[in-house]
């Protein structure tokens, strides 16, 4: 019988493959042809980062435009909601494989104090949405000057 040195790397590399491949197969089981089909419910992916004079929120929209969304204030979140329609002019036994998401979709984030929700402006161009939220003047920082003694 021949000695196996034990290599207790390869059994964590053997544990993440076996829970990636479990993820990943319940993902693409989630995703048949009927279930992509039917209109459903999807999240369109995010960006929000914040600068010294605004809060910006960036969506990503392709194949949208600017009639199919539709951005409200309301009790201190912003609500981003819209509808991706499946194309109706290629039959759906014409496809091979469908990856897109379709339906609509319905986004809230809260905002800050220190904005100034009355303010707000959205751009939309090539599929992506831009929405800036200006701080209000008294939140935004101040630099402090520092004296000698």
């Amino acid at each position: 019988m021949a000695l196996i040195r034990w290599d207790p790397f390869h059994d964590l590399l053997t544990l993440q493959d076996r829970m990636d491949r479990l993820f990943q197969d319940s993902m693409t089981r989630n995703r048949g042809y009927e279930q992509s089909l039917a209109p459903g419910f999807w999240s369109p992916p995010v960006d929000i980062y914040e600068t010294d004079k605004a809060v910006i929120l960036k969506a990503e929209l392709a194949g949208l435009n600017k009639n199919d969304v539709t951005i409200e204030i309301k009790d201190s979140n912003l609500v981003l909601r819209g509808e991706r329609k499946f194309e109706k002019d290629i039959k759906e036994e014409n496809y091979h494989r469908i990856e897109r998401s379709y339906g609509s979709f319905s986004r809230t984030f809260s905002l800050p104090q220190t904005v100034d929700s009355s303010k707000v402006t959205a751009t939309f161009k090539d599929g992506l949405l831009e929405i800036m939220i200006p701080k209000v003047k008294d939140a935004r920082p101040k630099q402090i000057e520092i004296k000698e003694t």
